[in-house]
C-alpha cells in the first residue's frame, strides 16, 4: 500500500546528536521519532563477560552492570533494567556470539532524561561499542484497501478468464500473465503484452516447494484464510496457543512465527486498525493455486504439492507499531528458524524525497550505518546465517520496498548493497508515478498504478482499481476475503515470491547457489524496460487538501537506467538455474557421543524420493548408520571421526565425514 510503511525521521538518529532543553518541553515523547526511557547498546565483549558472570545475561530488571565506568552513568539517569536484546538460544548461541549479538543490551532508564543525552554520555565510554536509539517504525499513511465484494468478485471473474490454473481470478492478475488487452480504450493502450513477471513460464518448471520458508515482516496475517492456511509455517517443536517456550528458543507459543509488537506468540490480524497488509503481501507469495478458489500465487504450489512456508514475523498489532527491537528481534529470528527470505514491504524516507512533505530520511549509506547500527548487524547475521552451505541456498536475501515518495533514489535498508530494493511498475512496464527509482534501486516489479488507470471502470467498479494488485484480505477488510492495494509494497512481494520460487527449482534440481549468485541471476534475467521510458506519461492524482483529481504528467526519459535492472523475469532466472550453481552435495555429520542425528538422503539427489539408499562407514567403532528408506539414523560411538559414503539406487555415490563429539548438535532432521 502506497506509503504506508515508511518511517518517519524528523529528527537525526545519529546518538551524539541531541536536543535542546527548551525543544524537550515543547515535543511530547509520542511525538518523538524513538522511544524515551530505554536504549540498545552494544557493549564491549569485555563488559559483556562481566554481565554475564554475574548471571545477568537472562535476567531483566537489574540496575548494575558490575563495571564501574558503567554503572556511574546508569546510576546518574536513574537505570532500572539491563536486559539482553537477544534471547538465549542454546541451538543458535554459539554463531550469535561469533556475530557479536550477544553484546547488544537493552538498558531502561528514567524517561525526564533524554535518550538523546543519555547515548551521548555513554558513547563517551571506552566500554561502549555502539548505542542506538530505540526508532519508531510508523505506518505513516492510513490509506486502506480496497476492497472486492463477493458480487463483484463473481463478475469479474466472469469476465476476465484465465487458462493456466483454475483459480477464478487468475484472469484479473495482469501481473503474473499480462495478454495486452486488459488496458486498452480505443486509440489508448495502457498495457503491454508480457509487462508482467513471466509466472506461467516458470510454473513450467515449479510451483514452489514446502521446503523453502518466506519470513514476512508486516501486519499479521491471517492465517485461516483458505487460500493461504495451507501453506503457513509451523514450528513443529512449538505447541499452538502456547503460553511457554516450549522449544527453548527464546519466544513463547511461536507456533506460525512470532507477534513482536505484542510480544506474544498469537499472530493477530482483525484489529480495526489493521490494514490487511500482511495478509495480501502473503497471498502474493503463497496463496495455493489451482484449487480453485480466490487467486493464484508466484510461488503456493498447488492442491497435490505445497509451496513455499510464509513464515509470520508480525511489526505491527493494531494500533502498536514496532520498534528497533522488534525488528531487529524478528530478523535473527527468521534466520534461526529457517527462512531464506526477509519480505519487507517497508524502508525509510528516502533521502532525494520531498523533506517537507515526507519528513528526512537517510542519504547515504553511511548515514543509515551510523543511524541504524542494531538493524545492520542483524541484517549481516540474516544475508550470513541464513539457508545453508548443504541445501539450495546458502545465506539469506532480504527483499525492501523502494519508497513511494516520488523520489529518484531508492530508500533504505533496500538500498544498502547487500540488500534488494524494488521498485514498481505499471502494466505498460513504465515506472508507478509514486515509485522511488534511481540509486539504490536494484529491480522492478509489478506495483499498480491506480492513479494511471484512473478511467479505467466498469459499472460497478470504482475506477482504476484494477489497474493494483488483487490478493489475500481478512474478512474484516474485505468480506470476500480478497482486494486491491498498490504501491512498492506490492511490487516487493513479487520479487520474493519469484526468489522463492527459484530457490524452490534449485531444490528439486538439486542445484546450490549463494544468495548473492542468485540476486546476480535474477538482474541478469530481468526483462530489460528502458526502452519504455520515452515521452510523457499522464495520470490522475487526488489532491486531498482540495478534495479533487487534478491531472500530472511525469517524464519517464528521467526514469531511463534508473529501474533497477529491469522487470524481474520468473522464467528466465528459474530456466537459469538448470545447470546453475553447483550440484547439493551430502553433508558433513556431526553426532554427539552416544546421540542419534537422522537425515533425509533424498534431499541430497535428484529425483530422490524415488531412490534407496546404502551407507558405507569405514571406522564403525566411531559412528553406525541405519537406513530405513531414504531415512538415514546414525549414531555416535565414540568420539573420533570417520569416513561415510552414501551410494543411491541409480549410482550415484557421495563420501562425507563424520565427526562425534561431545556435545554435537543432534536432537533432530538435519
Amino acid at each position: 500500500m502506497r506509503r504506508i510503511y515508511n518511517i518517519i525521521l524528523a529528527v537525526a538518529l545519529c546518538v551524539a546528536v541531541g536536543c535542546a532543553k527548551d525543544d524537550e518541553a515543547v515535543v511530547s515523547p509520542a511525538d518523538k521519532p524513538f522511544v524515551e526511557g530505554e536504549l540498545l547498546v552494544k557493549f564491549t565483549a569485555d563488559v559483556v563477560d562481566v554481565i554475564e558472570q554475574r548471571g545477568l545475561a537472562t535476567r531483566g530488571n537489574v540496575t548494575r552492570s558490575g563495571v564501574i565506568s558503567v554503572d556511574e552513568v546508569l546510576d546518574v539517569v536513574g537505570a532500572y533494567a539491563l536486559e539482553r536484546l537477544f534471547p538465549v538460544d542454546d541451538d543458535t548461541e554459539e554463531r550469535t556470539r561469533e556475530s557479536g549479538l550477544h553484546q547488544w543490551y537493552i538498558v531502561r532508564f528514567d524517561a525526564q532524561h533524554s535518550a538523546e543525552s543519555v547515548a551521548a554520555s555513554l558513547s563517551a565510554l571506552g566500554e561502549v561499542q555502539r548505542v542506538d536509539l530505540n526508532r519508531k517504525i510508523k505506518r505513516a499513511y492510513n490509506r486502506r484497501a480496497k476492497p472486492l465484494s463477493e458480487q463483484h468478485m463473481r463478475y469479474l471473474s466472469a469476465t476476465r478468464v484465465g487458462s493456466a490454473v483454475n483459480d477464478p481470478m487468475y484472469g484479473l492478475q495482469w501481473y503474473l500473465n499480462n495478454d495486452g488487452t486488459m488496458f486498452t480504450s480505443g486509440d489508448v493502450v495502457k498495457s503491454v503484452a508480457g509487462a508482467d513477471i513471466r509466472a506461467e513460464g516458470a510454473w513450467e518448471r515449479s510451483m514452489g516447494d514446502e521446503s523453502v520458508i518466506v519470513a514476512v515482516l508486516d501486519e499479521g496475517i491471517f492465517i485461516n484464510h483458505p487460500d493461504l492456511k495451507s501453506n503457513i509455517w509451523v514450528n513443529e517443536d512449538e505447541i499452538f496457543d502456547s503460553e511457554r517456550d516450549n522449544d527453548g528458543n527464546g519466544y513463547k507459543g511461536d507456533y506460525n512465527g512470532y507477534n513482536f509488537a505484542a510480544k506474544q506468540g498469537a499472530i493477530t490480524w482483525n484489529d480495526v486498525n489493521d490494514y490487511g497488509h500482511g495478509t495480501h503481501v502473503a497471498g502474493t507469495i503463497a496463496a495455493q493455486n489451482n484449487n480453485g478458489l480466490g487467486i493464484a500465487s508466484i510461488a503456493g504450489g498447488d492442491a497435490e504439492r505445497g509451496g513455499v512456508k510464509i513464515m509470520v514475523c508480525q511489526l505491527f498489532a493494531g494500533a502498536m507499531s514496532a520498534d528497533a527491537i522488534a525488528v531487529a528481534r524478528a530478523i535473527k529470528y527468521a534466520a534461526d528458524n529457517g527462512a531464506v527470505i526477509l519480505q519487507c514491504s517497508w524502508g525509510y524516507i528516502s533521502g532525494a524525497a520531498d523533506e517537507v512533505e515526507w519528513g528526512v530520511g537517510y542519504d547515504t549509506e553511511e548515514e543509515w550505518l551510523a543511524g541504524s547500527p542494531l538493524e545492520k548487524e542483524s541484517l549481516d547475521y540474516f544475508i550470513h546465517n541464513a539457508g545453508s552451505p548443504n541445501g539450495p541456498i546458502e545465506g539469506g536475501i532480504a527483499v525492501y520496498a523502494a519508497g513511494n515518495e516520488w523520489a529518484p533514489q531508492s530508500s533504505y535498508p533496500g538500498a544498502a548493497e547487500e540488500n534488494i530494493a524494488v521498485a514498481a511498475t505499471a502494466a505498460d512496464f513504465t515506472p508507478a508515478v509514486y515509485t522511488n527509482y534511481g540509486p539504490g534501486t536494484n529491480i522492478s516489479a509489478p506495483g499498480g498504478d491506480q492513479d494511471y488507470y484512473y478511467e479505467y471502470y466498469d459499472a460497478d467498479h470504482a475506477r482504476g482499481e484494477l489497474g493494483c494488485i488483487l490478493s489475500t484480505l481478512p474478512y474484516h477488510v474485505s468480506p470476500s476475503g480478497y482486494g486491491f492495494m498498490e504501491g512498492t509494497s506490492m511490487a516487493t512481494p513479487q520479487v520474493s515470491g519469484v526468489l522463492a520460487l527459484a530457490i524452490s527449482y534449485a531444490a528439486e534440481q538439486r542445484r546450490h547457489f549463494k544468495a548473492s549468485e542468485l540476486m546476480e541471476l535474477m538482474e541478469q534475467t530481468a526483462t530489460p524496460i528502458d526502452e519504455y521510458m520515452t515521452g510523457k506519461k499522464s495520470y490522475y492524482r487526488y489532491i486531498a487538501d482540495m478534495d479533487m483529481v487534478r491531472p500530472m504528467t511525469i517524464d519517464l526519459s528521467a526514469y531511463r537506467g534508473k529501474m533497477g535492472a529491469g522487470q524481474v523475469n520468473a522464467a528466465a532466472l528459474l530456466a537459469a538455474i538448470d545447470g546453475g550453481g553447483v550440484e547439493m552435495q551430502f553433508p558433513n555429520i556431526y553426532v554427539a557421543l552416544d546421540g542419534e542425528l537422522v537425515v533425509a538422503a533424498s534431499q541430497y539427489f535428484l529425483q530422490g524420493e524415488t531412490l534407496t539408499y546404502t551407507v558405507s562407514i569405514a571406522d564403525e567403532s566411531v559412528a553406525t548408520c541405519d537406513v530405513e528408506g531414504a531415512k538415514l539414523l546414525f549414531r555416535g560411538v565414540k568420539c573420533g571421526s570417520t569416513r561415510g559414503t552414501i551410494t543411491s539406487s541409480n549410482g550415484s555415490e557421495q563420501s562425507f565425514n563424520i565427526t562425534v563429539r561431545e556435545g554435537a548438535s543432534s536432537n533432530g532432521w538435519l
